[in-house]
C-alpha cells in the first residue's frame, strides 16, 4: 500500500544519504555518516508542520488570502485558518511525478492547474542532489499559460544540531547574518514592517549565540554575504551541527523555532529555516515577487550541509 506520504526515493553520496517523499516533493530524511541533519517524519505519516515540504507559488503567508495583480482581484483559500492566511502555496499536497532517478540524484514536477484565487498554470520541477557539499535542492517553476503569473518559492527544512527532542532547540547555537527583521502582529503573524535588528536584540543572530527559549517566526533580510552566498548555522555543544546556504536569489529566510506548546512531541524539535525569493506577503507587497511571463522559467536553489 502507498504511504500516506507518496512514493520514496532514496538517494545517497558523499556520506549523506536522504529520502525524498513524492507528496509535495517533500525532504523526509536526511542523514549524514548516519546522524540526522533535519527533522525526519515516517514514510506512513501525514507530514506535520510542513516539514520538508517544497513551497510555491508562494512561500509563507498571503494575508488574509487577498492579493490583486494584473488589475484582477484574487481570493486564495485559507489555509492557516486559525490566522485568516493562505500559508505556504499549492505545492505541499500535491503529487510529483518522477522525470529523473538516479543514485544520488532524483527530478520530480508537479503542474499547478488554474484555480480559484490562482488562475494560472505553472509546471514546478524540483531536483534534489547530493554531493560533497551537502544536498542541494533547485526549485524551477515555469509558466505553462498565456498570462503571466506571480511566483515565489522556498523550502521548510526544521534543522536539527543533535537529536530532534522537544526543546532541544533552546540549547543549540544559531548564527544568522541577518541585519534586518520584518516584525509581526502578534496574533495573526501579519506583516508590520521592516526593522534594523539593532532594535529587536533579540533577534540579533550575527553574532552567534545560544537561542534558549527566544520564540522566533519571523522574516529576515539584509543578509550579509561571503562571494554571494549566505549562510545559517544552528550547532548544538558538541561543535556539530547543519547550516544551509543560498545565493542572492533568495533575499530572504524565515526562521521559526517550531513552537507547538499544544503538541508537545513537535515542540521546538528543530529549526525551521527557509529561504525565500519573496517577503511573506510578497502578492500584496511585491517585495521579492517574481513576474513569470507565459513561457519564461525562473530557478531558485539551496544547499544543506552537515557541519
Amino acid at each position: 500500500m502507498l504511504p500516506a506520504s507518496g512514493r520514496q526515493l532514496s538517494i545517497a553520496g558523499h556520506g549523506y544519504a536522504a529520502v525524498i517523499a513524492s507528496v509535495g516533493a517533500s525532504l523526509r530524511t536526511l542523514t549524514h555518516e548516519g546522524r540526522d541533519l533535519v527533522v525526519p517524519f515516517d514514510a506512513d505519516e501525514v507530514r506535520p508542520n510542513y516539514r520538508g515540504a517544497t513551497l510555491a507559488p508562494w512561500p509563507n503567508r498571503v494575508v488574509d488570502g487577498r492579493y490583486a495583480f494584473a488589475g484582477a482581484q484574487h481570493r486564495l483559500a485559507l489555509t492557516e485558518p486559525s490566522r485568516g492566511h493562505a500559508l505556504h502555496g499549492l505545492t505541499a499536497w500535491l503529487e510529483f511525478a518522477d522525470q529523473v532517478v538516479e543514485p544520488d540524484r532524483v527530478v520530480l514536477t508537479a503542474v499547478i492547474e488554474p484555480q480559484a484565487g490562482y488562475p494560472f498554470r505553472v509546471e514546478v520541477e524540483v531536483e534534489y542532489r547530493l554531493g560533497a557539499d551537502g544536498l542541494t535542492q533547485v526549485v524551477t517553476g515555469r509558466n505553462l499559460g498565456t498570462d503571466a503569473a506571480p511566483w515565489g518559492t522556498g523550502p521548510h527544512p526544521y534543522l536539527v544540531a543533535s537529536p530532534a527532542l522537544p526543546g532541544a532547540v533552546d540549547a543549540w547555537m544559531l548564527s544568522l547574518p541577518a541585519s534586518e527583521v520584518l516584525t509581526v502582529t502578534d496574533d495573526r503573524l501579519s506583516p508590520v514592517a521592516v526593522e534594523p535588528v539593532d532594535r529587536h536584540p533579540e533577534w540579533d543572530f550575527r553574532t552567534a549565540r545560544m537561542i534558549g527559549e527566544t520564540f522566533i517566526d519571523h522574516a529576515f533580510t539584509a543578509l550579509e554575504r561571503i562571494g554571494g552566498i549566505a549562510e545559517v548555522q544552528v550547532t548544538a555543544a558538541d561543535g556539530t551541527g547543519t547550516a544551509i546556504s543560498w545565493g542572492e536569489v533568495c533575499p530572504w529566510v524565515q526562521i521559526h523555532t517550531a513552537d507547538t506548546p499544544e503538541a508537545h512531541a513537535t515542540h521546538r524539535v528543530g529549526l525551521a529555516v527557509e529561504p525565500m525569493t519573496c517577503a511573506p506577503d510578497a502578492f500584496n507587497s511585491g517585495a521579492g515577487l517574481v513576474i513569470l511571463e507565459s513561457g519564461a522559467s525562473h530557478a531558485a536553489s539551496w544547499t544543506i550541509r552537515a557541519l
